[in-house]
């Protein structure tokens, strides 16, 4: 029965669930040296980090149809070695297009296995309180992965070139490929299952318009017409793609599914959380290497509470839901992280053992917050669309990082350029409004004296932005707890199993 092992099959759909949600917050840490070493501009920056969870999140919905078609396992067995294929791309990528079209070729891979991942635990365990348990891990694992991203970046750029936080996909890949063969249940796909290519297509194009768009507003010299044209562009192709599901006998996303508010609610968490939490680490780490001097290990090994926290509590937070329900874990997980990203609001600049209270505080909210989402999302929909359910989960989660990234960072960019103000006759060009980074290899280039003072103006700005991320996050997850208290009250009580 060694084969048949429910908990062994979750091991390895789980640790490959870690390479490709790692994938999404690697960079982090690394932008500072890979910039350095790309000679990337700002928009290529943007789009090394937002190109792999984009395309994952727009191939997904695709990718769930596919799952149930073929065969959860076959899948995921197809999208190993494209994973680790592009991996190898990515690590030697030469250039900034080079790296760009790697992680989009990663982001392929990845949208291959991701959806079967939730659905292969959905369908080898049975049991209701060992599947949430299950669920739970796999929220344990996606969470913990997103948020120990930057850590895995700190520690290896520490010892090996920018390249390794992808190579290290590869050996993981290899010992995974023998034990997905022979553990996971093979399963049959459902062959009425068809595959919507052109609607894969309308919605990527979607999301690419409406992201560039809302990066273009975080730009000093932004153009309108360039923001409303793709903005405009966008917003029909996702729309094209909700009337093509709507008319379709078997969507790729059921949108009915959504009339189940605790469904909805999961959705709307799951996203939530992962800008909140994406967002975040992504200014912090900067601010750690580029404001306070830290070596990407100490940045990594400073961020670490997040992480650590969200694992501890993702487990126990899939064996507390099914006594007090997911309406009471979501609600008491974002109250949590409120007060995690107050409270380093409130510390960032004197005790770091606050801070690291703080970041630990908020690890551990969204982290029961997340898993909490997981369950209400899958034991809220039928059995036999549980690929598109997965599907819908992973969409929630890169979206949720792309948004964070967009949004957040997008703030971060938009203050700082906005907020600094430097002697013209000094710096010419806008380079150093750009990014902090950027205005740092500007002023090593001047005279000490006039180095100094760039240094600090440009520092003094970017603490500005961090500030303004964190009120925004702080405003968002407890919009977020007051939204939810509201749409569930009626549909989960609040010792109702979920």
């Amino acid at each position: 029965m060694f084969f048949n092992n429910r908990w062994l099959t979750l091991a390895v759909v789980t640790s490959t669930l870690f390479l490709i949600v790692v994938d999404m917050t690697v960079l982090y840490t690394a932008l500072p040296r890979l910039t350095l070493a790309l000679g990337a501009a700002s928009s290529e920056k943007l789009w090394i980090v937002n190109a792999y969870p984009l395309v994952v999140a727009g191939l997904l919905p695709g990718a769930g149809m596919l799952s149930d078609r073929l065969g959860h396992k076959k899948l995921f067995m197809c999208g190993l070695p494209v994973f680790a294929l592009a991996s190898l791309c990515a690590a030697f990528s030469p250039s900034a297009d080079m790296l760009i079209a790697s992680r989009v070729f990663l982001a392929v891979g990845a949208a291959m296995m991701m959806p079967a991942t939730l659905a292969i635990v959905r369908q080898v365990f049975s049991n209701e309180r060992e599947r949430a348990l299950a669920i739970g891990i796999w929220a344990a694992v996606a969470s913990g992965a997103a948020a120990l991203g930057p850590v895995v970046g700190g520690v290896l750029l520490e010892y090996f070139w920018w390249g390794s936080v992808f190579l290290i996909n590869v050996p993981v890949v290899l010992a995974v490929f023998p034990l997905a063969l022979l553990l996971i249940p093979r399963g049959e796909g459902n062959k009425q299952r068809p595959c919507d290519f052109v609607g894969s297509a309308m919605v990527m194009a979607g999301l690419v318009g409406v992201i560039y768009a809302l990066k273009e507003l975080s730009q000093i010299n932004s153009s309108w017409t360039v923001i409303f044209s793709a903005a405009a562009a966008g917003v029909f192709f996702l729309w094209l793609f909700a009337r093509r599901q709507a008319h379709s006998a078997q969507p790729m996303i059921d949108f009915s599914l959504f009339r189940n508010r605790a469904f909805a609610c999961g959705v709307g968490v799951a996203i939530t959380s992962m800008i909140a939490m994406v967002g975040i680490e992504l200014v912090l780490t900067q601010r750690l290497q580029l404001v306070l001097g830290l070596q990407p290990i100490m940045a990594a090994m400073f961020i670490l509470p997040i992480p650590v926290a969200s694992a501890l509590a993702s487990p126990l937070a899939g064996m507390l839901l099914p006594r007090y329900g997911a309406r009471a874990m979501m609600v008491g997980g974002f109250a949590l992280a409120a007060l995690g990203i107050v409270s380093y609001a409130l510390w960032h600049q004197t005790g770091t053992a606050m801070q690291l209270i703080s970041l630990a505080v908020l690890g551990f909210g969204l982290g029961g917050a997340i898993t909490a989402a997981s369950t209400s999302i899958m034991l809220n929909a039928p059995e036999e669309k549980a690929g598109m359910v997965a599907a819908i989960e992973d969409v929630s989660w890169e979206m949720g990082g792309v948004l964070g990234v967009t949004l957040l960072g997008g703030l971060m960019t938009a203050v700082y350029s906005r907020s600094l103000s430097l002697p013209a006759e000094l710096v010419t060009g806008d380079g150093a409004y750009d990014s902090l980074d950027e205005a740092l290899r500007i002023a090593a280039s001047l005279s000490p004296e006039h180095a100094s003072l760039i240094t600090d103006l440009a520092r003094t700005a970017f603490d500005q932005a961090f500030m303004a991320v964190l009120i925004c996050a702080a405003v968002l997850v407890v919009a977020s707890v007051v939204v939810l208290k509201m749409v569930l009250r009626k549909s989960l009580g609040a010792r109702q199993p979920s």
